[in-house]
């Protein structure tokens, strides 16, 4: 018992390590060959970068959806939105008041919040079926569309991540760092998965618990390391527009595609994180909105809640 106690968080460590350098070089990968097609900084963040720091996600929700873990699959993107927003935005506004761009406000900001109500309405019956993870998949196109209308080239896009030659219009080492560290994230996303299960049946906690807690947490390793990266040099646009991008795509693009897999049933635990995650999408929007500025308190209590939920969760 202890033995194999001791291998599933030896699985689950090795995972998350594999989900962070995985993501990482699909990042850099990524935006090494976007950044020669002129996007710019803004547009990278919200889809490029974010897409890219939510396949851990992507990838452990469809692993868990396959192996008949709704409650992993759906726990996963709850809790990581709430952790993206709550700890890792929190701990970043901890360190100096976090102030955004006013469009990244009111145009990412309240997509963000139409994405987290919508993903709440669609998981109120506790079921998550094909055609409501259509209607999720619809409103990502959506969303997409709208950035690729109003974003336009960028002089500046050389500051967004990567460092290469930019008269060099392809580079074989982006490729390899898209493929390499994708490869790397569907590997290391299914041992998570298992490693969850496994630790969840040892200590007798609920599958939803694990799922919104020490899962959400692992794939959202990514989105901690980029923001906090991007935020050390400046760039605050690729940072927050990274958190929120990723939350919508969470919302929209992973739900969607993890319930076309299988229809998923989830725990009634569930309504309490769901109703947790839209008063703290809430509350990021209007501060954002009020301000532009996420400050030091606002990060601590943002910081705050997260502690509270996890403790909420494991007691549930």
């Amino acid at each position: 018992m202890a033995t194999d106690l001791v291998a599933s968080l030896a699985l689950l460590a090795g995972a998350v390590v594999g989900l962070w350098i995985g993501a990482r070089a699909f990042v850099d990968g990524a935006v090494g060959l976007a950044r020669r097609l002129g996007l710019s900084e803004l547009v990278i963040g919200l889809t490029i970068v974010a897409v890219g720091t939510s396949m851990p996600e992507l990838v452990v929700s469809v692993d868990a959806a396959l192996a008949g873990t709704g409650d992993i699959a759906v726990g996963n993107v709850i809790g990581s939105n709430v952790y993206n927003l709550a700890f890792i935005l929190g701990v970043i506004a901890l360190f100096g008041n976090v102030a955004v761009p006013r469009t990244l406000v009111r145009r990412d900001g309240l997509a963000l919040l139409g994405a987290t109500t919508l993903a709440a309405l669609v998981l109120l019956d506790l079921r998550l079926g094909r055609l409501e993870a259509a209607i999720l998949l619809l409103a990502l196109v959506a969303y997409f569309i709208a950035l690729a209308r109003a974003g336009s080239p960028s002089s500046s896009v050389a500051d967004a991540g990567t460092v290469g030659d930019e008269d060099d219009p392809f580079r074989l080492r982006d490729l390899v760092a898209l493929v390499g560290g994708l490869a790397l994230v569907l590997v290391s996303g299914h041992a998570l998965v298992a490693a969850a299960v496994d630790l969840a049946r040892s200590f007798g906690v609920s599958e939803w618990a694990i799922g919104a807690t020490i899962v959400a947490a692992g794939t959202s390793t990514p989105e901690f390391v980029v923001s906090a990266l991007a935020l050390s040099r400046g760039r605050l646009g690729v940072s927050v527009g990274n958190l929120l991008g990723s939350n919508v795509f969470n919302a929209l693009g992973v739900l969607g595609i993890a319930g076309l897999v299988r229809p998923l049933p989830i725990d009634p635990a569930a309504l309490p994180d769901v109703g947790w995650l839209l008063v703290v999408t809430a509350f990021v929007t209007l501060s954002l909105w009020s301000g532009h500025r996420i400050s030091r308190v606002e990060g601590g209590l943002l910081v705050g809640s997260e502690l509270l939920r996890w403790s909420l969760d494991f007691l549930r």
